[in-house]
């Protein structure tokens, strides 16, 4: 009730300061429907009167004895805060509220103007758009667009990490509307650094998204139903209420009702604007539910703000009565910072994942590649596997013409044929033979040499996941074979050298003479030339086999090798795909929880939702009971008055009560021009007062 009776003097309060011959009409209409009622108004301005001189008889001594308020008197000096600071002491109480009267940065300033910042084209952008239709910042190189650029480009030297963001510029600016700029400069310092603001303001923006998110809790829990009729639309709370928390309201509600509500920001902080924010969506939820999208947003931007114009007071007493729990919202910065942390671990992890991911389609191309390779290589095997068949082949008809020629030898040495001439030249082209497979030999020995090398080479060029110290083993081993065909190399070679020695010897001893001699010594000439023949044959048949054998430990060698690289390649390309799967459950795991997570939320939401919607419908049959019992009661009072009136004209003299009521209108109109006189008195002592001041 005190509440209400304040609203209604400082309304009537607006009326006696803004109208002056339309008062008077006014006073003249209402004396034609009762003489109380000019009474009352005459009473109300006398009231208001004694009220501003009270007013600013209190707020002097609040300043002057500050600290034994704030110590003994806080109870008292916030119901006063909040009822709204008197204009002419905003810019003292405001610094001493956030205790800015002395601060070493104010002694920077002038040296901050000085230096250059990085914001200066930002803010020389952003200036035009603060207060745009503000007197004080109207127009190009305006006094206020100077000390409001000087004050924001100040304070971006001073916080490099901030540097400037756009709305704090309508804080800076309702600043230079109530002190000078180098206070205006020490008071935003100090809400940057005691109020939240800077962590408002920094880049990533963290402490909004913290705002926000405990605004959407208070929606959820207070005002459901349209919380449910946000969510349908897509209409977020960042949509309308970032501005709120970064200007203050600022952008949002007419300058006095923003006033009002950063007198009480100054004293209590954040707490305000949560409250007002929620005040303002219950004052009009009836509204906002039966709009779409679109025109919640126009509801927003052109019904909302004017409100509450002509009376600020019922938004503060709304915003009061919201409830506001400190220990909750304390706890809901916990859950925020909680689910902060693991969207940060998810999507380190996410990242991780995808790194991994992005490792294992590499891998998995390069196997690709490889199993091109290991295609040719399966082809190369196949072709080495046939010409090792053939070689076999030939190695076992080797075998048997050596066997054959062991058996001939044999027969040779029991019978002791002879032979002639021409058995002579054959040998010589037998020898002659023997030597072209012996260069043969040694060509296909460095033809497996360069196959080494190439090995040596394709070894090198796997990638580092291989098994090293296989290769090497394997490595070890070609070398070793390749030893021991050079040892055979060797051994074939000396065998040759001496069929040569011997067939020199033969030679030497003449070709045609021999069949002069006794026939015993050709006999056994022939025989001897018969055995160097067998011997050739024999040399000639070991050098193939060895051809043979050799080529096939060749192929078998690098058959091994090609299945062990194909081996460890099936392996790498098993466990890669192993991973794969297991990131994709890993994934297909978490997505599932997170289902079950919002269905859980959702079915909450929607027992929460049914038990408020209960207690609301019973909270409002009460209220609308209530207003219809007062509304009985002003009637019956109403009758009452108009009652006892009629009694009076009907009772008393009517010549008698005409010249009361001429006395009456005489004095009544006297109190009136002295009013007058007052309030122009006061306005050009408001003026000149402000006229100074700029």
């Amino acid at each position: 009730s005190s509440c209400t009776i304040m609203i209604s003097v400082y309304c009537v309060a607006f009326r006696l300061l803004e109208a002056d011959s339309k008062s008077m009409r006014s006073m003249s209409g209402s004396r034609r429907n009762s003489g109380s009622s000019l009474v009352s108004s005459s009473s109300a301005s006398s009231n208001l009167s004694h009220l501003e001189e009270d007013t600013w008889i209190l707020w002097g001594r609040i300043v002057n004895e500050w600290d034994e308020w704030r110590r003994k008197k806080d109870k008292l000096l916030k119901e006063l805060i909040r009822k709204g600071i008197p204009h002419h002491f905003r810019a003292i109480v405001w610094q001493l509220l956030c205790n800015a009267t002395d601060m070493p940065v104010k002694n920077q300033y002038s040296e901050l103007l000085k230096m250059s910042s990085p914001c200066e084209k930002l803010i020389r952008r952003d200036i035009a758009r603060t207060y745009p239709e503000h007197d004080f910042f109207k127009g190009q190189d305006s006094l206020g667009q100077e000390v409001l650029f000087n004050v924001m480009k100040a304070y971006s030297l001073v916080d490099r990490e901030v540097g400037y963001c756009q709305g704090s510029a309508f804080i800076v600016g309702l600043l230079l509307m109530q002190m000078p700029e180098e206070e205006a400069f020490c008071v935003f310092v100090r809400l940057m650094q005691e109020y939240r603001l800077r962590e408002l303001f920094k880049p990533s923006m963290a402490e909004l998204g913290l705002c926000i998110y405990q605004f959407e809790h208070l929606l959820q829990e207070q005002l459901p139903e349209l919380n449910v009729h946000f969510r349908s639309q897509s209409f977020h709370t960042s949509m309308y209420a970032s501005s709120w928390f970064l200007t203050l309201f600022l952008t949002f509600l007419p300058l006095p009702i923003a006033t009002r509500i950063f007198d009480i920001f100054m004293y209590e902080g954040l707490e305000i604007i949560f409250r007002v924010g929620m005040a303002i969506l219950q004052y009009n939820q009836t509204d906002l539910i039966q709009l779409d999208m679109e025109g919640m947003s126009q509801h927003f931007q052109k019904v909302i703000p004017h409100q509450f114009d002509s009376c600020p007071d019922k938004l503060i007493l709304r915003a009061y009565q919201v409830k506001y729990n400190p220990k909750r919202m304390k706890k809901l910065e916990k859950e925020y910072t909680t689910i902060k942390n693991k969207e940060m671990e998810e999507q380190i992890e996410i990242k991780r994942l995808r790194t991994e991911n992005r490792l294992l389609k590499q891998r998995i191309e390069t196997l690709e590649k490889g199993q091109v390779t290991r295609a040719q290589e399966a082809e190369e095997n196949y072709v080495i596997k046939r010409e090792l068949a053939v070689v076999r082949q030939q190695c076992y008809t080797a075998s048997e013409s050596l066997e054959k020629a062991q058996d001939t030898i044999r027969e040779l040495q029991q019978h002791k044929v002879t032979y002639t001439e021409e058995f002579v030249s054959g040998l010589q082209t037998q020898l002659e033979q023997s030597r072209l497979q012996e260069a043969e030999l040694l060509g296909a020995l460095k033809e497996m040499q360069d196959k080494v090398l190439d090995l040596e080479k394709r070894n090198s060029s796997l990638p580092d996941e291989i098994n090293v110290a296989q290769l090497q083993d394997e490595l070890k081993l070609v070398k070793l074979r390749e030893q021991e065909t050079l040892r055979s190399f060797r051994e074939m070679q000396e065998a040759v050298t001496d069929l040569n020695h011997c067939w020199q010897h033969h030679t030497s001893r003449g070709g045609g003479g021999h069949w002069k001699e006794s026939p015993k010594k050709n006999a056994l000439n022939e025989l001897q030339d018969k055995l160097m023949t067998l011997r050739l044959r024999e040399a000639q048949g070991q050098a193939e086999l060895k051809e043979v054998k050799l080529k096939n430990l060749q192929l078998e060698s690098q058959n091994q090798i090609n299945c062990k690289l194909v081996i460890r390649h099936e392996q790498e390309s098993t466990g890669l795909q192993e991973r794969l799967q297991n990131a994709l459950s890993h994934n297909k795991t978490l997505q599932s929880q997170l289902n079950e997570m919002k269905r859980k939320m959702a079915e909450s939401d929607c027992k929460s939702k049914e038990e408020v919607m209960a207690v609301r419908l019973r909270e409002a049959d009460s209220m609308a009971a209530v207003a219809e019992l007062r509304q009985k009661i002003a009637e019956l009072e109403i009758q009452k008055e108009e009652g006892l009136i009629q009694g009076q004209l009907n009772h008393s003299d009517s010549r008698q009560y005409i010249t009361q009521l001429r006395e009456q209108i005489a004095e009544l109109k006297n109190e009136v021009r002295l009013s007058q006189t007052n309030t122009h008195v006061h306005t050009l002592v408001c003026k000149f007062s402000c006229y100074l001041r700029l």
